[in-house]
């Protein structure tokens, strides 16, 4: 079945809208090339404002989608991203040591573990182990209560049901998250050393559109979360599910291993076996756009 539509509640401005899910790969690829003339995609994802900010770069549309998107590619650039896989190491060797032997336990959380702490470094540029836990706690408080199912649903109430805050829970703990978030930008925008960074957020405090401006801090705050929230739980389920494929697949995990023993790396059949992992189970299943009338 190439396509098929339900009518679903919460798509539309009015209540029910008709929802078309694509499933052939070409079609699926007209929409991901589709303008934001004939297609709007940051606008569905309002209610993920409290969390991701306003001025995330999955919120907006248009030309201010296409201005954040500008600053925010220099980053992560291939090599760049490739010079992160010794800090990806270190951290992943760290949390290995702390697993528990000749008993199970659940992958997930140690896979979070591992994804947290490399963005916190490779994005945030938090070496620093005491400041790393004062700038991480908060955000991994607000970060836990936003990965909840029944955030969801208090995203999508009002904030106020009479005298009754449904989110204040939730609106503490990202506003404790922003002033420590929002003070270490300010730090890094003094660090007369910014330049000779290579993080992340040093990169986007660096970065300048085409008019020569800068990003504002709400601005900068609002990516770095984006990136901590699109890179951490999606990342951390894939991983999860890769070693319980591999630990169910004898062969498969057989094969890999005698990869890395001959070469020292394996990374044809490895990345045969993360896209067929992600194929499988992606931590994403579907993405929402809406048809411009």
């Amino acid at each position: 079945m190439e396509h098929f539509t339900l009518r679903l509640l919460g798509f539309g401005e009015r209540g029910f809208s008709n929802v078309v899910f694509l499933a052939d790969p070409a079609a699926i690829k007209t929409v991901f090339t589709a303008g934001s003339d004939t297609l709007r995609v940051g606008e569905l994802r309002a209610p993920m404002a409290p969390m991701f900010g306003s001025g995330s770069i999955l919120l907006l549309d248009g030309a201010e989608h296409m201005r954040q998107r500008k600053l925010m590619l220099p980053p992560f650039h291939g090599a760049r991203m490739a010079s992160y896989g010794e800090l990806i190491a270190a951290a992943t060797e760290r949390e290995l040591e702390s697993w528990p032997l000749h008993r199970a336990f659940p992958l997930q959380p140690r896979m979070q573990a591992i994804a947290f702490e490399v963005i916190m470094r490779a994005v945030f540029g938090l070496d620093d182990i005491e400041r790393r836990a004062e700038v991480g706690g908060p955000l991994r408080r607000a970060l836990d209560m936003a990965a909840n199912p029944l955030s969801e649903i208090l995203m999508g109430l009002p904030g106020r049901i009479g005298p009754l805050n449904v989110r204040a829970g939730f609106e503490r703990a990202v506003a404790e998250a922003d002033g420590q978030l929002l003070a270490e930008i300010a730090r890094r925008r003094q660090d007369h050393g910014l330049h000779e960074r290579n993080d992340i957020l040093a990169l986007l405090l660096q970065a300048r559109d085409e008019s020569g401006e800068p990003m504002t801090d709400r601005e900068v705050r609002d990516e770095l979360v984006t990136l901590l929230l699109a890179g951490h739980e999606t990342t951390a389920t894939a991983l999860a599910w890769a070693f319980d494929y591999l630990l169910h697949d004898a062969q498969a995990l057989e094969r890999l291993t005698n990869d890395f023993r001959r070469n020292g790396n394996g990374e044809d059949y490895l990345s045969a076996v993360v896209q067929e992992v992600l194929r499988l189970r992606p931590p994403i299943a579907f993405v929402v756009a809406r048809v411009r009338t």
